[in-house]
Order: C-alpha cells, then sequence, then structure tokens
C-alpha cells in the first residue's frame, strides 16, 4: 500500500515509518526542509518527501502523491508550550485541508493521531465512548479535528480512524518526560525526584504505539480508537522499577515533588476496541520496555 507519513521524523511518526515499511508497504516520509531527520536513518527504502504541512504548497506536494493511505502524526509539541500554543490552531486548519486534498485525490484511509486527553477523565477507564470534555487548546484543538475528520470521512467516502494514545515511552524520547528525567537523574548518579507517585497510568512502549497505529490503519477500523496498554500501573511503581534498572534505588526520592495542580489520579484506556477489531497486543513487556528506554539513555550522549 502506497501511504505517506506526515511528522514522520518525531517520536511516534518514525516508529510508525519503520513498522510500515516492515510491513512491505510503499512508505513516503514527510518532513520538513530543516526538519531533524536522525530518527529516519537507517530504513531501507523509505522515500523522504520534503514538504511544510502548514503551507498551502506543502500540501499540494503531499497531495500530488497520489497515496492510497495517509497516518498523519505531524503537530505542535514543543515540551512546556505545547498546551496552550495558539499553533494548535494553525494545525487544526492544515489537517482538515490536507485530509481534503487527500480524500480529492482518491486517498482510502486516513488515521490520525489524537490524545486520552481528549477524555473527561474523571470516568476511570476511558472508552471511545467517554464523554469528550479537553481542558488545554491542546486537547480541544484535537478533539476538534477528530469531529471534523469524521464528519469528512462520511462525506467523501475516505475511511477516517482517530487513534487517542495514552502515555508513551521508550528510547529518544523527550528527556523531561517521567521515564527519561528519572533514568537520566539516576544515570549520572543523582537523585530521582518524584512526586508520592499515586497516580495511576497507562504506559504504552513507543514501538507497540507505532504497531498499534499500523494496525489501525491495515483495518477497516473507522472512528476512534484507543492506543495504550489497557494495564494501570502507578508511577511510583515506574520509578522504583526504573531505580532497580538503574541499579540505584538508593536515589530514588517518592514524594519529593508535589502532586501538579489539576493532574487526573486515574488515566487508563479501555482498548477492547483495538483489539477485538485488529488482533493486535503489545511486545513490550514493562520491565523490558523500561529497560530499552534505560539502556538508550545510558548510550546516548543526553544521558
Amino acid at each position: 500500500m502506497k501511504v505517506v507519513v506526515t511528522g514522520a521524523n518525531g517520536f511516534v511518526g518514525a516508529r510508525v515509518v519503520q513498522e510500515l515499511v516492515k510491513r512491505g508497504d510503499e512508505v513516503h516520509a514527510v518532513v520538513r526542509a530543516t526538519g531533524e531527520r536522525r530518527r529516519l536513518k537507517g530504513i531501507p527504502s523509505l522515500r523522504l518527501l520534503e514538504a511544510d504541512l502548514l503551507s498551502a504548497a506543502g500540501q499540494e506536494t503531499i497531495a500530488a502523491l497520489g497515496a492510497e493511505a495517509c497516518v498523519h502524526a505531524a503537530w505542535y509539541a514543543e515540551p512546556g508550550k505545547y498546551l496552550s500554543s495558539l499553533t494548535n490552531i494553525d494545525f487544526v486548519g492544515a489537517t482538515l485541508d490536507l485530509a481534503r486534498s487527500l480524500a480529492q485525490g482518491g486517498c482510502r484511509r486516513f488515521v490520525g493521531i489524537g490524545t486520552c486527553f481528549e477524555y473527561d477523565t474523571d470516568r476511570g477507564f476511558l472508552s471511545e465512548r467517554t464523554p469528550l470534555a479537553p481542558v488545554h487548546l491542546y486537547s480541544a484543538a484535537k478533539a476538534a479535528t477528530y469531529l471534523a475528520l469524521k464528519q469528512l470521512g462520511l462525506l467523501s467516502g475516505m475511511q477516517v480512524a482517530w487513534g487517542r494514545l495514552f502515555y508513551l515511552y521508550g528510547p529518544d524520547e523527550y528527556p523531561d518526560r517521567l521515564v527519561s528525567s528519572i533514568a537520566r537523574a539516576l544515570l549520572r548518579g543523582e537523585e530521582a525526584r518524584s512526586t508520592p507517585g499515586l497516580q495511576i497510568r497507562d504506559f504504552l512502549h513507543v514501538e507497540d504505539a507505532a504497531s498499534a497505529l499500523c494496525a489501525v490503519l491495515h483495518s477497516d477500523l473507522v472512528d476512534a480508537v484507543n492506543i495504550g496498554s489497557g494495564q494501570p500501573v502507578t508511577v511510583a511503581a515506574i520509578v522504583q522499577q526504573l531505580g532497580a534498572i538503574c541499579g540505584r534505588p538508593d536515589l530514588v526520592r517518592l514524594g519529593a515533588r508535589p502532586y501538579a495542580a489539576g493532574d487526573p489520579m486515574f488515566v487508563c484506556a479501555d482498548v477492547r476496541v483495538l483489539r477485538t477489531a485488529t488482533g493486535w497486543s503489545p511486545r513490550w513487556s514493562m520491565a523490558d520496555g523500561l529497560a530499552d528506554a534505560v539502556g538508550w539513555w545510558r548510550g546516548s550522549k543526553g544521558g
């Protein structure tokens, strides 16, 4: 299948590209002319396409490929800024314009990437039927894009699926995320300061998230679908396991940081739709996945 992947050099996008290439798809990886490409090095049979999604010319370039399918992983995600950035609004418009152009060009399937924070996170296990209640511009922009894409799909005949990601981790993650920040501190021989860690989360290795998104792409599944492990785990358990993997449990400091204001205490996916429709299951256990992430940081100059 001829597939175009936007945001192909990102944390998730690069793994999606790798997974699609393994499956034998003809993959066209969209990156900006100035975009970093280190995550894409060494992937065989990869076709790079320089295009800026936020420009009309870039969208025309992407649409001109005549792709049969699209995984849309591009979005603004600068740590510390993306939740309230007005750039989210730009990506709503750009995503809808791109999807419309692809549909007009005969694209059969479009898989967009959303977030678990589109949901009302006070509802316990979150299913695709959980009401939406975004509390940041980022999650509101994602939810708005999902709703509009759903209608575009009904009007155009292009099958639209929307993968809502839960908590991801893995090699080459942003340094200040939970797993990466704790691992880096421990590997440097510094205290790993955490909240008390009673928050319950749904963590999934980034390679498993990519394989799930590709499974969705190669299915007939439409509408929203949760991309998560379905297994609740406390932040404390993750931090303590990282301490053990790094050989420095003595440096773990649970309770050294306060809980963030408004941080939900329970966020976990109901993944029955994903599993039933695609037969997908994760490849990485939590223990092996965390060891994989630690191993990457141990060998990285950024560790």
